[in-house]
């Protein structure tokens, strides 16, 4: 886990104000208090995500909720699709995952 000051280091073009502002709309949601807050990988990861859309793609403040859960809703089906298709793995028979592939290759 990472502290404030590190996230800080780590992130050079992360001004105070704005980690702060992206935690209180809960953008990021670091554990513990304020003043406190401790950084997952996740969280990091978020971060860089929101600083790689500000600064790469020019993603401005106001449409970062929307991009936002636009990829969160992308990463839900990817991984709800990954669940889907372990379960078929598990339990369909050879023949109908064969038949299934078919129908959606074709």
């Amino acid at each position: 886990m990472m502290t404030i000051e590190t996230i800080l280091v780590e992130f050079s073009n992360l001004r105070p104000e704005e980690l702060h502002r992206w935690i209180a709309e809960r953008y990021v949601r670091p554990a513990g208090e304020p003043g406190a807050w401790r950084f997952q990988e996740m969280d990091v990861a978020r971060l860089r995500l929101i600083l790689d859309l500000r600064d790469t793609f020019e993603i401005t403040e106001p449409a970062l909720p929307t991009v936002l859960s636009l990829i969160d809703q992308l990463y839900d089906l990817r991984r709800r699709m990954h669940q889907l298709n372990a379960a078929m793995q598990a339990t369909l028979p050879a023949e109908l995952r064969a038949a299934l592939r078919g129908q959606l290759e074709g």
